[in-house]
């Protein structure tokens, strides 16, 4: 039995094994970790024919069956199996290799890849910080890209961005520049009963489920903005998940469950079925750049980072002592 299924799982193919491609080790990977191919080929943006012909082809130069496939199920092998940790670790290593290169080139042509969720990239003080930066160092190129919230922290361990406007806190391992402060307002779907009013308490919103974010988006951010833990230390129930912010409004809109935003979603993000409620009794925000601990002194961070410190130290220097609310958490 034993030799039968060892044949069973090598596809004669007429010829020694080939090396595969790192492409179909990376196909190879998605459809392990799918175990479906309608599934991976939508998550890999390719046809499930084509999918399914790399496979096949993969498993023709391996010398190896990777996959039992059935009408009901698609399993791996046990050779798939055993292969499956070798290529995972091989894309790991080229995707490594890839950012590696990318960041160097970047900071050998002077170009500064800038990171922003949500509407962070319009704010005035995003702007001003970016404009500063121009006119210090006109030479340097900045490319701004919108992240998730998933992407935001993790494109910048990656290296995939220098530098992100965000909202804090963040994990450990990155710093940030604080840049300004505002309040938080709870959002609401327009039928809630607590929408009509101009101030609510958290204690109004205590049994009120709050939207969640995906499980790799960082929970020590993702704590603070669903007030969790609440003063009174009640409970936060959360409800169902969103990735990104319309896809979070349309679940408060659907009245699937209400959110914290900071004040300036008012003007960028009304949305027909949402209302924003100001919280008397809820700390404020802060917008910040956030960079790596370990590339702060790379000379494109170093500008920009520079660059927001003014912005900082004027806007500072502007307000009067009553409207300095601090940093928050």
């Amino acid at each position: 039995m034993t030799a039968g299924r060892a044949a069973d799982e090598r596809p004669s193919t007429g010829s020694e094994p080939r090396t595969p491609s790192l492409h179909q080790l990376h196909l190879f990977v998605a459809l392990a970790e799918e175990l479906h191919f309608s599934r991976a080929a939508a998550r890999l943006f390719i046809t499930q024919s084509a999918l399914s012909q790399q496979i096949k082809d993969l498993e023709g130069r391996l010398g190896l069956k990777l996959f039992t496939r059935t009408s009901r199920a698609v399993t791996l092998t046990t050779p798939g199996q055993v292969l499956l940790t070798d290529a995972r670790a091989a894309v790991a290593a080229v995707d490594r290799l890839r950012r590696n290169a990318e960041t160097h080139t970047r900071r050998l042509s002077g170009r500064l890849v800038v990171g922003s969720i949500g509407a962070e990239a319009a704010m005035p003080h995003t702007r001003a910080v970016l404009r500063l930066l121009h006119d210090r160092h006109p030479q340097i190129h900045v490319e701004v890209r919108s992240l998730n919230f998933i992407d935001h922290v993790d494109a910048l361990i990656q290296q995939e961005v220098d530098v992100v406007f965000l909202r804090p806190p963040v994990p450990a391992g990155i710093e940030v520049q604080h840049l300004v402060t505002e309040p938080r307002v709870a959002c609401l779907p327009t039928g809630d009963p607590l929408a009509g009013q101009e101030q609510i308490t958290l204690a109004q919103l205590a049994h009120r489920p709050v939207i969640d974010v995906p499980p790799e988006a960082p929970r020590v951010w993702w704590k603070f903005w669903a007030v969790d833990p609440r003063p009174d230390h009640t409970p936060v129930r959360y409800g169902p998940i969103a990735s990104d912010m319309e896809g979070l409004l349309h679940l408060v809109a659907q009245n699937k469950g209400m959110c914290f935003l900071p004040a300036a979603a008012r003007d960028f993000f009304p949305r027909p079925g949402v209302r924003y409620v100001d919280v008397t009794d809820l700390s404020p925000s802060t917008s910040a750049l956030a960079w790596l601990r370990t590339n702060r002194a790379e000379p494109v961070v170093e500008a920009v980072r520079r660059a927001a410190m003014s912005f900082s130290t004027g806007a500072n220097s502007r307000e009067s002592p009553a409207d300095r609310t601090g940093a928050g958490p």
